[in-house]
Parts: structure tokens; C-alpha cells; sequence
């Protein structure tokens, strides 16, 4: 019992560490895609760096992007914690910091103009928006968060009932339409409006990707020993379902397996290494809510009886 518990303890240390890493690596994605491609560019995106930009430039560079955006987060935070409650996870706060940190020593480490799209304008828009939304994606599926605008938005929820995701857009709406009095130039809009719908779109592409799963159904004579190597080898479960070949009119035995989408190679192969003559269908399914897969979350309704 001592042996299993210093074990999972281990585990649960070594899935931490790696939550760690991965949130490092994308906001490091997220940051050099604003430091190097979409500020070279001029022009600038949505979300609180988009802010810590503007009052850089308004300033003539009093402080730096990365400083500012650690003092707003701060403040932020702070605000949070008051009105909302202690909500923020320790991720939130190291990726605050890790975050400010990587926004103040990027441009001095990496030449602004490494990948020499500046004059490119829209080539920098598609491709810091499709960074952006890689290295978000990547922070959120580790449970890490970049606070900003998302603290903001569930202040004034707490005020008025006003989606989030709306609100997060006007915020982001305001912030790029806000450039014209720093560029003097409508296409900067235009070009951080570009940036903010492939920054989404990439999020929901990335984050839909992780989750896609797959339903096999697979139909052989050597049902039973297919599905002991599923579940011993692939540790996925196994449904046995009875059918009948119409054609032949002779009962069978077909299996139900649902798996993530990176699983199914390996559970084809098992199926053909057991059976070379079994049929297998391959679906693609938005998703599976259950015991090893996401979570289903709705929300309560408050059904209040009329008197």
C-alpha cells in the first residue's frame, strides 16, 4: 500500500512538471510571435499585450512591453482576488510572470527582424495569429492561464450579466480599434483584426484536435481475443454487441471501442495482427463524455415553481 501511494505521488509530480514545461513552451510561442512578428509589423492584436504595446508606444518606450504588462496583470490580479475571490490558480501566476519576463528579454535576445516578414503585412498577421493561438492553446490544454483580459471580463460579469466571450471581444474590438491614434492608419486595424480571427480560429483547431476521438466498430470471428488485446494492450474498453449478417443469416459478434484519435493506429494494427480478414469501420466523433475521456458540464437549471 506504502509502495502504491509514493508511486502516485510520483506521478501526479511527474504530470505536474510536465503541465510546467508545456505552459513554458507556449507562452515562449506566444510571446516571441508578439515580439517578433506582429510588433515589427506594426500593427498591433487584442488581449492585455495588445494594451502593454500601446502604452509603450504612447510613451516613447518609458517602459517596456513586458513591464507593463506585469503591472497590469498585477493590478488585475489584485482586483480579482478582491471582487471575484481567490479564483487564480499558481499557473495563472507563474504564467504572468514567465509571460512578462519572456516580453522584456525576447527582443534583446532574438534580432526583431529574424524572420524578416516586417514589410509583409499580412504574410505577419497569419502567421502571429496562428502562433498566438498555438501557444494559447498549448497553456490552456496544460490548465495554465494568461489572465489579462479574461480577469477583466469576469469582473464586469460579476456586475452585469454579460457573456464573457462577448465581452472579451469588445475588449479586443477596442484594443486593436485603439491603434488608429498610434499608427494613424486604418489598415493596422484591419491587419490586428486579421491577427485576432486567426488567433481564435487556430485556438479552436488546436484545442478541437486534442479532444477528437474516434469510434471503431469491428466485426471478426476472433472477437473475444481482439478484445482482450485491446483492453490489456491498448487499455481501452471493449463493447460486445450481438449482430446478425443478413446476407448469411448467421449471428455475430461485433465490437464497440471508443478511443482518442492518436489511439486507433495502434487498435487497427491490433485487429489485424489477431484477424487479417476482420472488418473495421473507422468514425470520426466531436466527442465521448465519460470515464477516461472529457468531462460533460452543464449547467443547473433553477426550475422556481409559480404559485
Amino acid at each position: 500500500m506504502a509502495k502504491l501511494k509514493i508511486k502516485l505521488t510520483r506521478k501526479q509530480i511527474l504530470s505536474e512538471v510536465r503541465a510546467y514545461i508545456m505552459i513554458t513552451v507556449g507562452l515562449l510561442i506566444y510571446s516571441f510571435a508578439w515580439t517578433n512578428i506582429i510588433t515589427p509589423a506594426k500593427f498591433i492584436g487584442g488581449g492585455l499585450p495588445g494594451i502593454s504595446t500601446l502604452l509603450e508606444l504612447a510613451t516613447g518606450g518609458f517602459l517596456d512591453m513586458g513591464t507593463y504588462y506585469f503591472i497590469l496583470n498585477t493590478m488585475l490580479l489584485i482586483a480579482g482576488l478582491i471582487i471575484i475571490g481567490p479564483t487564480f490558480g499558481i499557473k495563472t501566476v507563474y504564467a504572468v510572470c514567465l509571460m512578462s519576463t519572456a516580453l522584456s528579454v525576447l527582443p534583446s535576445i532574438v534580432p526583431a527582424d529574424l524572420v524578416g516578414l516586417q514589410d509583409d503585412k499580412l504574410l505577419s498577421a497569419v502567421l502571429g495569429g496562428a502562433l498566438c493561438g498555438l501557444g494559447i492553446a498549448i497553456c490552456f490544454m496544460n490548465g495554465g492561464s494568461t489572465g489579462g483580459t479574461d480577469i477583466l471580463a469576469m469582473i464586469v460579469n460579476k456586475f452585469y450579466n454579460m457573456s464573457l466571450g462577448k465581452l472579451l471581444m469588445l475588449f479586443d474590438i477596442i484594443i486593436i480599434g485603439c491603434s488608429y491614434f498610434i499608427y494613424h492608419n486604418i489598415s493596422a486595424i484591419i491587419y490586428g483584426y486579421i491577427v485576432l480571427g486567426v488567433m481564435g480560429n487556430t485556438i479552436d483547431m488546436v484545442m478541437a484536435g486534442s479532444r477528437q476521438s474516434c469510434q471503431l466498430m469491428v466485426i471478426s470471428k476472433k472477437y473475444d481475443q481482439i478484445a482482450d488485446r485491446i483492453v490489456n494492450v491498448a487499455h481501452r474498453g471493449v463493447t460486445v454487441l450481438d449482430g446478425s449478417g443478413w446476407y448469411t443469416k448467421n449471428p455475430q459478434k461485433v465490437l464497440m471501442i471508443f478511443c482518442r484519435r492518436s489511439e486507433s493506429t495502434t487498435i487497427c494494427r491490433i485487429v489485424k495482427e489477431q484477424d487479417s480478414d476482420a472488418f473495421i469501420s473507422n468514425a470520426a466523433i466531436s466527442g465521448v463524455y465519460g470515464n477516461g475521456f472529457e468531462n460533460l458540464k452543464l449547467k443547473q437549471r433553477n426550475n422556481k415553481s409559480e404559485n
